[in-house]
């Protein structure tokens, strides 16, 4: 690399000037105070601890996009993290569990950090996302699920992103009709792949090739081609009504997520995808994913993903959801216009020094000018002042530049 291009990053590999971090920084502390007041505790994981517990629980494609590299001091293998939930696992299983002794209470996390991919997760996507998400750990019931949407919606109401469709999943109906159609591992994954393309003569192929029972085929190619508006639930309470129990009940669970949801949001956009299986390998019940017509992607998405902390001793019921803060602010309708500033002369004076002190204890930013001569009211507005301090008849004032 010569001089010329060492400035280049990797790509999908940024920086964040100031008024973008501005935008992040204020986004990012007003959505942490919403989680604070619904009881959701902060946490900072690590950036890097060893492979075999960062990755615990977490399906393929997350190994794909995890760095890995060896520890120099155990020889032992260590990944940067790509995701913060089966870190905060870790933490509600082993470090919290002091915590559950007494009466096996809930626990809520909260986080927002970079994470780190080897590969962009979308086109223009980047590399180095900040995640910011919420998780509860120890609730098996809908209960969890509905404060967990519901929270995702005012994620977004935070970040002032309008026009939301939340789109509702559930990964055990695909996983009990797999297991009642007898399908080897190679067919699972086949049919799984198929799915997520949503190409269906293929998948009709599938199921003629490989599922003998007439009526779990007929029951996986109607899961397929299952995804609209909120008659698709009502569709597949009709179609699955001699379905394996543990398909109606996952469909029961689904019922009772969309009620609550709808009376403490009355207002909510909800449809349904019931061949949705991101994060198969992950979740185990409920999905969900939030979209807006301003991007083609998810932006945010969560769902339930019990037992992940039995690797680290206590197998909880765990739900949760996240999404990209950069995306957020990209997507967030306010300007964030940070407050004007005030210029100061460098002087030593103690009254000047005083009157300093003081406007920044209010909040105020005051700017030190380092120059020995007198600054323009035109170089002063341009570094963001809209006033300065000035000397009038011995006192220290402040004087507008406009």
């Amino acid at each position: 690399m010569t001089a010329r291009n060492r400035w280049l990053l990797p790509e999908g590999v940024e920086e964040i000037l100031p008024d973008e971090a501005f935008r992040l920084e204020t986004l990012r502390r007003r959505i942490l105070d919403l989680y604070a007041g619904w009881g959701y505790e902060l946490v900072i994981t690590p950036l890097i601890e060893y492979l075999d517990s960062l990755l615990v629980g977490s399906s393929h494609d997350l190994d794909l996009h995890t760095f890995k590299i060896t520890d120099q001091l155990t020889g032992r293998m260590m990944g940067v993290r790509a995701d913060i939930t089966p870190q905060v696992a870790r933490i509600d299983a082993h470090c919290l569990a002091r915590r559950k002794d007494a009466g096996h209470l809930p626990v809520r996390l909260c986080y927002a950090d970079h994470v780190l991919h080897t590969l962009p997760r979308g086109l223009l996507a980047s590399r180095v996302p900040i995640r910011i998400g919420a998780e509860l750990f120890g609730h098996a019931g809908v209960g969890c699920d509905i404060e967990l949407i519901c929270l995702m919606q005012e994620t977004l109401c935070a970040a002032t992103i309008s026009d939301v469709h939340i789109v509702l999943g559930h990964v055990g109906i695909f996983r009990s009709l797999v297991k009642a159609a007898g399908l080897s591992a190679e067919s699972e994954r086949e049919l799984f792949d198929a799915l997520q393309r949503k190409a269906f003569e293929e998948i009709d192929q599938l199921l003629e090739r490989h599922v003998a029972d007439s009526a779990i085929r007929r029951m996986l190619r109607e899961l397929s081609r299952l995804s609209g508006d909120e008659a698709v639930l009502a569709d597949a309470l009709r179609l699955f009504g001699n379905a394996p129990e543990s398909v109606r009940l996952a469909l029961a669970e689904l019922e009772q997520i969309v009620i609550g949801v709808k009376k403490r949001l009355p207002g909510a956009s909800l449809g349904f995808d019931l061949c949705e299986l991101r994060g198969y390998e992950y979740h185990t019940g409920i999905v969900f994913a939030a979209y807006t017509p301003d991007y083609g992607r998810a932006i945010a998405q969560g769902g339930r993903y019990d037992d992940i902390g039995a690797a680290f001793g206590s197998a909880r019921p765990a739900s949760g959801f996240d999404a990209d803060l950069k995306v957020l602010a990209r997507l967030s309708k306010e300007a964030f216009v940070r407050r004007q500033s005030v210029s100061a002369p460098a002087d030593d004076d103690a009254k000047l020094q005083e009157l300093i002190a003081g406007l920044r204890h209010q909040g105020e930013r005051v700017l030190v000018d380092l120059t020995d001569k007198s600054p323009l009211a035109e170089d002063i507005r341009q570094l963001g002042c809209d006033r300065r301090i000035v000397k009038l008849q011995g006192q220290w004032e402040l004087q507008s530049t406009k």
